[in-house]
C-alpha cells in the first residue's frame, strides 16, 4: 500500500515561490522514516533539514515538488482563491505520485472541505486532510522537510543578488528590502508578492494589482 504525504512551504512569505512537495512510500517503510528522526520541518534546524531531505529522498519510492510563482499567487489572492490554488497543486502532486491514500496538511479552516476539493481535482483519490498534519503524520513531516529545503534554496538563490532576509513580513530586513527597492525603482521585482498586505501597504495603492 502506497501512502503519500503532502505539505507546503512559504505560504506566508512576502516573496519567492510557494512550494508544495509530496512523497510516496510503501506503508511497510514508515518505521524507517521515523527512525531517521523525521518530524515537522519547523522543529528542525536548517542544516539538519538538508541532511534529512537527502535521506528521505533516498528512502521513499517517489517524490514530487511544484513551485507556485508570485504571479499565480497574486492572481489567486485577488479573487480570494489561494486555498483553491493550493488544493489544485496538491492534487497535481498526488496525481503524479498516484498513491492509495494521501495525507495533506490543510490550509483551509475546514479540513474536510479542503480534502474533498483535492479529491475532486485528483480524480477521487483517497485524501485525508488535517490541520497540523505535518506534526501528526510522519509522511507529511517528510514532505514538509522536502518543501522547506526546496523553498530555502529558492530564497538562497535570490539572496545572492539581494539582501532580502527570510522573505517573511515579520522580518525587518525583508520589509526594508521591498520598501527600498520600490522607492528606488518605482516597481517591484517579479519575485515579490504584490497582493500581500505588507506589500500593498508599501505600494499604498490596491490598484497596483
Amino acid at each position: 500500500m502506497q501512502v503519500c504525504g503532502v505539505d507546503d512551504a512559504g505560504r506566508g512569505s512576502m516573496l519567492g515561490p510557494l512550494v508544495i512537495a509530496g512523497i510516496s512510500i510503501n506503508k511497510t517503510k514508515l518505521r524507517k522514516l521515523k527512525a531517521l528522526g523525521v518530524k515537522d520541518s519547523k522543529q528542525i534546524p536548517p542544516k539538519l533539514r538538508e541532511e534529512l531531505s537527502k535521506k528521505i529522498i533516498s528512502l521513499v519510492d517517489d517524490y514530487h515538488i511544484v513551485r507556485i510563482l508570485p504571479k499565480s499567487i497574486d492572481a489567486s489572492v485577488k479573487y480570494h482563491n489561494l486555498n483553491q490554488l493550493e488544493a489544485k497543486y496538491m492534487a497535481k502532486v498526488i496525481s503524479k505520485l498516484n498513491p492509495d491514500t494521501s495525507y495533506v496538511d490543510s490550509c483551509d479552516v475546514n479540513p474536510k472541505r479542503f480534502g474533498k476539493e483535492i479529491s475532486k481535482l485528483s480524480n477521487n483519490k483517497k485524501i485525508k486532510s488535517y490541520h497540523h498534519a505535518d506534526s501528526r503524520f510522519v509522511v507529511v513531516s517528510a514532505a514538509s522537510i522536502i518543501a522547506k529545503v526546496s523553498r530555502d534554496k529558492s530564497i538562497a538563490r535570490l539572496r545572492k543578488r539581494h539582501d532580502l532576509g527570510s522573505g517573511y513580513p515579520s522580518d525587518k530586513i525583508t520589509v526594508n528590502f521591498v520598501k527600498s527597492y520600490y522607492a528606488e525603482n518605482k516597481i517591484l521585482p517579479t519575485f515579490v508578492r504584490k497582493s500581500w498586505k505588507p506589500t500593498m501597504k508599501i505600494l499604498n495603492s490596491k490598484s497596483f494589482l
